[in-house]
């Protein structure tokens, strides 16, 4: 049906635009989908749920292997500056999640945010945008567990090999497991995390305790090692940005090194923004929302910055050089049993990575499926309050492309893909505090427009640091984005729909 005027809420007209490429959906309308019987999520979640989906998403494997190689190949013992540096990033842009999800608790984060404040077409670029940010992050964290559990088998990677063609089923075996648990139900989800996180934060709690022992205050120096010339393959495309503007050519070591290891180990602050696509499946999402993803980021920095400290300090920054992990710094010191301890601690720190990426990537397409832009069929939900369909068709695609598809340094394409999402949102609460003062917030960005503009400034900051390459991926990944949504979407919106206008 379409909609002849503004809607109207109990304060009088609801400022928005009902047609063209940039018609919004405000924000009552999104909370009023939310209650469609065959479309609705159950809320099951508490702000201790959430903190555990950050803590699990967030501490993975780049605790244990990240953390290390960054220090040997890049920055030095100033890798934990490289990881204060991301935190700050991420704590500005979680300020400006936290807001939107406090005031919009509507599955889709930045993508039902968007939709909000700068309408259809930048909601379905955001929507485009994490579709490439969750499956790929999903199939690059799961072929990582699929080595880590080839150590712990005794080195028998868990690979078939046909002809030229390997079949990782390690991975395999866990999308599909995962995949039963999300279909079952997001609490069941989040107990199985509980135990995940448990056994990891123990781990990592054990080797710094241990990695104590041996540290010595002279392997931090020099602080911020001298820049050195890099790799042919740091050259032309493969050098950040920054340096190929600037005219720098070497990003190893240096400050140049420091800046593009702190675009690097962004990488493994990505998740704390899924905790937002629960915000539909969270009990009292104005209070528990926020907490749970400002919580979760405050705990994961500590964590990152006393690993890093403590690697550093136990051998010097040179022999990490290479594919190092933590286990390299331990071995140097004779402690052989760390090995299979800190794949055990992987293992099930990326166990509840994969899991948590899974399940932002469904409820991101289960907002654009609601919204029209993806098939509507998509959008069902089955007994257990969960979409079952959107959650089978996820886990083949993330299955297929783990099994089979080496990625190489494609995982930078995730991390430029959440940086963009950042600066949207941050921009977004700009826009929404002018265009919407009326609306209820449970949380409020301290100091608008400075923090969002921040937060801006320095995700642009740290996009600008990552390579060449990675910028020319984006942009084809976008423009076919672009085609999709003019093929297909912007002819299905149900927003078009109802103004009857859907840019045929």
């Amino acid at each position: 049906m379409a909609i002849s005027g503004p809607e109207r809420n109990a304060t009088g007209p609801v400022p928005g635009r009902s047609s063209g490429l940039f018609r919004t959906k405000s924000v009552e309308q999104s909370i009023r989908d939310t209650d469609e019987p065959d479309a609705k999520l159950r809320k099951d979640l508490t702000a201790v749920d959430l903190a555990i989906f950050g803590v699990a998403v967030v501490v993975g494997a780049g605790i244990f292997t990240l953390t290390a190689r960054t220090a040997g190949n890049l920055a030095g013992p100033s890798v934990s500056l490289a990881f204060v540096l991301a935190a700050i990033a991420c704590g500005l842009a979680a300020l400006c999640y936290a807001e939107f999800a406090s005031t919009v608790p509507v599955a889709g984060s930045a993508y039902t945010f968007s939709y909000a404040t700068f309408g259809e077409l930048v909601a379905w670029i955001i929507g485009w945008d994490l579709i490439l940010e969750f499956a790929l992050a999903a199939a690059v964290v799961a072929k990582g567990w699929s080595q880590y559990l080839g150590v712990v088998l005794g080195g028998h990677q868990p690979i078939w090999h046909f002809g030229s063609v390997s079949f990782d089923w390690g991975a395999v075996l866990l999308i599909a497991v995962l995949g039963l648990l999300l279909a079952r139900g997001t609490k069941l989800s989040s107990r199985v995390s509980a135990v995940a996180v448990a056994i990891k934060l123990a781990i990592i709690a054990l080797v710094i305790v241990v990695g104590a022992m041996y540290f010595d205050k002279d392997n931090l120096k020099p602080y911020i090692p001298e820049s050195k010339p890099g790799e042919s393959g740091g050259d032309g495309l493969h050098q950040s940005l920054f340096s190929f503007v600037t005219g720098g050519g070497h990003s190893t070591f240096g400050w140049y090194g420091l800046l593009a290891a702190a675009s690097i180990v962004f990488f493994a602050f990505i998740g704390f923004d899924v905790v937002a696509t629960a915000a539909e499946e969270t009990k009292n999402p104005q209070r528990n929302v926020p907490r749970g993803i400002l919580g979760s980021l405050l705990i994961v920095t500590v964590l990152y910055v006393a690993v890093s400290l403590v690697l550093t300090g136990m051998v010097p920054y040179t022999e990490l050089e290479g594919d190092s992990t933590l286990a390299t710094a331990f071995a140097a010191h004779g402690i052989t049993w760390a090995k299979n301890l800190i794949s055990i601690g992987a293992l099930a720190g990326l166990t509840t990575v994969v899991m948590v990426m899974y399940l932002g990537q469904t409820r991101v397409l289960f907002a654009m499926s609601r919204d029209g832009l993806m098939p509507r069929k998509l959008a069902h939900t089955g007994p257990n309050g969960t979409p079952v369909r959107l959650t089978v068709i996820v886990g083949v695609v993330v299955a297929l492309l783990a099994a089979f598809v080496e990625f190489g340094t494609l995982e930078e394409m995730v991390n430029i893909g959440t940086l963009f999402a950042f600066v949207l949102v941050s921009v977004g609460v700009i826009v929404l505090r002018r265009t919407r003062p009326d609306l209820p917030r449970g949380f409020k960005v301290p100091l608008v427009p400075l923090l969002p503009i921040l937060s801006v400034l320095a995700c642009g900051w740290l996009m600008f640091n990552l390579s060449v390459e990675t910028w020319l991926r984006f942009i084809v990944w976008m423009a076919i984005g672009f085609v999709l949504y003019f093929a297909y979407g912007r002819r299905h919106s149900l927003l078009g729909q109802r103004a009857g206008d859907t840019g045929k």
